[in-house]
């Protein structure tokens, strides 16, 4: 088994709601796992052809359990429905290590921590590990009414409480979140964190834009996305494996390249999650991630091989 992998076993499982789970991983022989930093993620086997990331939700601090919450989505690509039915407690299971793309900024003076919905998870770690840093930080929680919401009993009682903002559209008469006020007169070293569904978050990024919120200082981490599909064929040379491929009108540059025998890591196939981003060498990629800040995309020095294709008639990457 590779180095990158873990055994572990479900050691905890607790239905917050009907369709929210939380569950706590331990490894198989109780050893400590791999330290992880808030906002880390992990990868879920679920079955040889099916692995799906999920942000770790418990304290950095605790090296005895990955702690996550899933939603069990209708839209579910089979990966939501796969942990609610089938990780049951002693059910065993191999993950990656923990990974982070989406980590705290150790230079903003104060972090204003957003979680919608189910996208509440990463930030509870975010708190986490501020509270034991001694950094300045709020945490709001917009969801749709308390009995739909995981974590409510934990957030009630964590050390950071105090810091804690619950919104519920069910209470305020149907309406959002006064963006406007929570971004009102903030430091000017302040950093903004965000996570839920994609309508949400591009809400907060865009009031954010608004407020005078730099792009460096507005962090955002999707879980799915609508993802243009399809285009113009194109050459994508992989200079490291010294292979060419042809990238079909309905094919990614990824299963290319797979199919041609170039290992590709690839988790989110939504370009959400960085995992499959490769540096580019040659060429100008179709950037249709939304991984990449718009200052990223425009240096046009990187794509994400899972959704991303080509501007132009060729492609080289350094893999």
């Amino acid at each position: 088994m590779s180095d990158e992998l873990l055994k572990v076993v479900v050691q905890k499982r607790e239905m917050h709601t009907d369709i929210v789970v939380a569950l706590e991983l331990a490894d198989l022989e109780g050893n400590a796992l791999p330290v992880f930093d808030a906002g880390a993620h992990i990868d879920l086997h679920l079955s040889d052809e099916l692995i799906r990331q999920y942000s770790l939700c418990g304290d950095p601090a605790n090296d005895k359990v990955y702690r996550l919450g899933v939603l069990k989505d209708p839209n579910s690509r089979g990966g939501s429905i796969a942990v609610h039915e089938n990780l049951l407690e002693g059910k065993e299971l191999v993950v990656s290590k923990p990974r982070n793309l989406f980590p705290l900024d150790e230079g903003a003076q104060h972090s204003i921590l957003i979680g919608g919905g189910i996208g509440i998870t990463p930030m509870i770690a975010m708190a986490y590990e501020l509270t034991h840093a001694g950094r300045s930080f709020e945490l709001w929680y917009c969801s749709r009414s308390p009995e739909t919401s995981g974590f409510l009993d934990e957030l009630k009682s964590a050390p950071f409480a105090d810091k804690v903002n619950l919104h519920f559209d069910s209470e305020q008469g149907g309406k959002p979140l006064n963006l406007d006020s929570v971004l009102q007169d903030k430091q000017s070293n302040s950093h903004v964190y965000v996570c839920g569904p994609t309508g949400f978050m591009e809400w907060v990024i865009d009031t954010s834009q608004k407020k005078g919120f730099a792009d460096e200082a507005i962090h955002r981490e999707f879980f799915t996305v609508d993802v243009e599909k399809g285009g113009n064929s194109f050459e994508v040379y992989a200079e490291q494996s010294d292979i060419t491929v042809t990238v079909k009108e309905d094919e990614s540059v990824a299963d290319a390249l797979k199919a041609a025998g170039v290992k590709v890591q690839v988790s989110c196939e939504q370009g959400t999650c960085g995992t499959c981003l490769c540096d580019v060498l040659e060429g100008t990629p179709e950037h249709r991630d939304v991984y990449l800040t718009d200052d990223e995309k425009d240096d046009n020095d990187q794509m994400t091989l899972c959704c991303s294709r080509s501007l132009s008639d060729r492609l080289v990457l350094d893999i």
